[in-house]
């Protein structure tokens, strides 16, 4: 695309790192060809016969007219013009249709690669280009077709590869041809100035190899990575060219004994099966280096055993792991689980007698395509099927929707809509793809999720639900309840908790654990159009900002106008006891209280005239509780629930049980905790539906959140204690509540 080109001849080590395995074009031969102008109309070109030959190994009955008229038009509009290393300009459409037909591209992208920069850089335009080729290879030239810098000045790039981006997403051969033609501009960057190799180098790091690594076409991504290793990181390029180069001038080569071990042992066992010996790239020995430490021979390649069925491979592996000594910690099943880039492979190492691991790679012939050309080998995946009309098929201005589209892709697309500026755009992008690894999880109605690897609940949520998952309250993980901040692993079922507020806000801590631009984008757009008034911490409540006093739970109630005020927050649940004038020992009174004056309060009984009673703190018993009671110091009798844990403790010290019973039983009070999702007006909405229930609040704590968990303690009088059940019922049923106890604590 218009990048300049270097003098092939001259060396450099961007020229040696790329030679390593691929046969390259002559530039030159092809130049002067180009200098011929086309060849007559009843045959091929001289000039894109390495392109015709290279096509028809992959594809034998594939037309090649298109391919003529498409070098005859390119080839006269490139005319005249030259690259910076003298070149004619049409040697460079020429080698990037030569390596997508290396790579066995179809006729249509060939097609469309030859053209792809005659409408940025000649006269031709995209309507002559539909009339003449029709509307895919339009469609494809125009992905590929850059934004003027005049029009967008700094934003031009980030804005080419955001178009570049949306055209992908309808046809993914968009984005072969611009890997194609990046890796020949790389390929030929000797001129550029050392500042503008290092730029190009870097965009190519940070966005297109993690692209070609996404879309599976792993031959271009190694040697792209070869490259980039050579500009950016010179001296340890040289450093890992001479390892190579030392272990090849070694006399024997671990690699090829296991070889020929490996076609004995499939041979034995009557397996047909191809064993090659695959060298690593540079920036493979690197790694591998800076992994192990000291290299040894084994390390600079692995093995390939190819096969011609999927049962063959685990046949292969079986052998392998009875005749040799397996590594089991190495051994891996892409076959079954495939990558998210289509790769499809078992991996597996054997190790030799003196401690050397050789790792083995094993795949039919058609995975082996996959790995190398990724989505290139697809062919077109938008081609209408034999039964469809012409007039069915879809046109030029028509989404064409790639049903196999990954889901990476469409998560890309998804937030690139909403990033407001190039700049964003730009820079999210490269984190985005800066992660690459996926997890699946599952939904509990048998849906997926793709997400990246180190995802949390809060990325599966927006994913989900896009922005309205500003409402989500919580999650359940795997069945149990788990935090927004819960990172997901590869299989997880996630049950995400929407509330019902169409006004509900996200947090500003879930910025903290949003892990995919789409939900960081999605919060951050939100928090920039609902900025924050400025109000004091400690009463801020829908801010989730510090631990919430009785004032404020007295301010959120009045703003609901509720017609209850609260009492002061009180030291202990009940205060001193008084005997009923029956004589029997009455607890549920406070000190102040007069029983006269409150005659229908809770009170439980003791038969033990004079004895004073209460009910204890921890468990806060009330009608119609199963109850207990022990004798304590001073002649008070205290009551328990019989589940209470301190009813045990008291029993294995020897206390003796008194019998005790439930009075009339009218207005009680209790104390409860209340477990819930931090959120906005979640204790104005909680008082709200308690105060609906009769319940009188007496005291309330409400701690500080943690992990977006917040827990409350609430003492409430209620007029009859059988209305505890269904207040209980409406507190669970308040948006973002997820458990309500009854204390069996100190509480107050």
């Amino acid at each position: 695309m218009s990048a300049e080109a270097t003098n092939p001849a001259t060396p450099g080590p961007v020229t040696g790192a790329a030679a390593r395995w691929r046969a390259r074009i002559d530039l030159r031969r092809l130049g002067r060809a180009a200098l011929l102008g086309p060849a007559a109309r009843d045959r091929m070109p001289d000039a894109i016969g390495h392109v015709a030959e290279a096509h028809r190994a992959h594809h034998p009955d594939a037309d090649l007219e298109p391919l003529r008229r498409a070098y005859v038009l390119a080839e006269s509009s490139h005319r005249g013009q030259m690259r910076k290393s003298g070149e004619p300009y049409i040697t460079h459409p020429l080698a990037v249709t030569l390596i997508l037909a290396e790579l066995g591209a179809e006729t249509t992208t060939l097609t469309a690669s030859l053209l792809h920069d005659t409408v940025e850089d000649t006269e031709v335009t995209l309507d002559q280009v539909g009339e003449e080729f029709g509307a895919e290879v339009r469609f494809l030239v125009d992905g590929v077709t850059k934004l003027e810098k005049v029009e967008y000045g700094a934003a031009a790039e980030p804005e080419t590869f955001r178009k570049m981006l949306v055209a992908t997403g309808n046809d993914v051969r968009v984005m072969s041809i611009k890997l194609a033609d990046r890796l020949h501009n790389m390929r030929t960057l000797g001129v550029m100035r050392p500042e503008k190799q290092a730029r190009i180098a870097k965009v190519t790091r940070d966005v297109l190899i993690p692209l070609a690594e996404r879309l599976g076409v792993q031959a271009l991504k190694t040697e792209l990575e070869d490259m980039v290793f050579a500009i950016l990181h010179p001296e340890e390029y040289e450093h890992t060219r001479e390892l190579i180069v030392d272990n090849a001038s070694r006399a024997d080569d671990p690699l090829a004994e296991v070889a020929d071990e490996v076609r004995g042992v499939l041979r034995e066992a009557g397996i047909q099966a191809e064993v090659v010996i695959r060298p690593r790239h540079f920036v493979s020995v690197h790694r591998t280096a800076r992994k192990r430490g000291r290299l040894r021979g084994a390390d600079f390649g692995r093995l390939l055993v190819l096969v011609g069925e999927d049962a063959d491979c685990y046949g292969v592996l079986g052998e392998l792991h009875t005749c040799l000594t397996p590594v089991v910690s190495e051994f891996k099943d892409f076959i079954a689980v495939p990558k998210f880039n289509l790769y499809q492979s078992l991996h597996t190492a054997v190790a030799r007698g003196d401690g050397q691991v050789v790792e083995v790679l094993i795949r039919t012939h058609q995975m082996h395509k996959v790995a190398e050309a990724g989505v290139v080998a697809l062919g077109n995946p938008y081609a209408s099927p034999p039964d469809l009309s012409e007039e069915q098929s879809p046109g030029a201005d028509e989404e064409r929707v790639d049903p196999t589209r990954p889901g990476w892709l469409s998560r890309l697309l998804d937030w690139q809509a909403a990033a407001p500026d190039a700049d964003t755009f730009w820079s999210t992008l490269r984190e985005d793809l800066a992660q690459d690894r996926e997890i699946t999880v599952f939904r509990p109605d048998g849906g997926t999720l793709g997400l990246p690897e180190g995802a949390t609940c809060v990325d599966a949520a927006y994913a989900q639900y896009g922005e309205d998952a500003h409402a989500c309250l919580g999650a359940r993980v795997n069945g149990r309840l788990a935090t927004l901040s819960t990172v997901l692993k590869d299989g997880d079922t996630v049950q995400l908790l929407m509330g019902q507020d169409p006004a509900a806000e996200p947090s500003k801590e879930w910025l903290e654990h949003a892990h995919t631009a789409a939900a960081r984008i999605a919060i951050q757009r939100w928090i920039a159009t609902h900025p924050s008034p400025e109000v004091p911490q400690e009463a801020d409540e829908r801010n989730g900002a510090g631990a919430l006093t009785a004032e404020s739970v007295q301010a959120a109630r009045e703003e609901q106008e509720s017609p209850k005020p609260f009492r002061p927050v009180l030291a202990e649940l009940p205060g001193d006891d008084t005997p009923d004038s029956a004589g029997r020992s009455i607890a549920g009174a406070t000190a102040d209280d007069d029983p006269a004056a409150s005659p229908g309060t809770a009170h439980a009984l003791v038969d033990q005239p004079g004895t004073t009673v209460r009910l204890a703190g921890c468990c806060t018993p009330v009608p119609p509780d199963e109850i207990t009671g022990f004798a304590v110091r001073g002649g008070v009798v205290t009551v328990h629930r019989v589940e209470c844990a301190a009813v045990a403790r008291m029993k294995d010290v020897g206390r003796k049980e008194v019998d005790v019973r439930w009075g009339d039983a009218a207005e009680c009070r209790v104390t409860l905790f209340a477990e819930s999702f931090g959120r906005p007006h979640l204790l104005a909405d909680l008082t709200e539906a308690m105060a609906g229930e009769g319940a009188e609040i007496v005291s309330a704590t409400v701690e500080p959140p943690s992990q977006q968990r917040v827990r409350h303690t609430y003492t409430v009088q209620l007029p009859d204690a059988a209305l505890l059940p269904s207040l209980m019922r409406a507190m669970r049923n308040v948006a973002g509540v997820y458990d309500v106890s009854r204390a069996q604590t100190p509480g107050a």
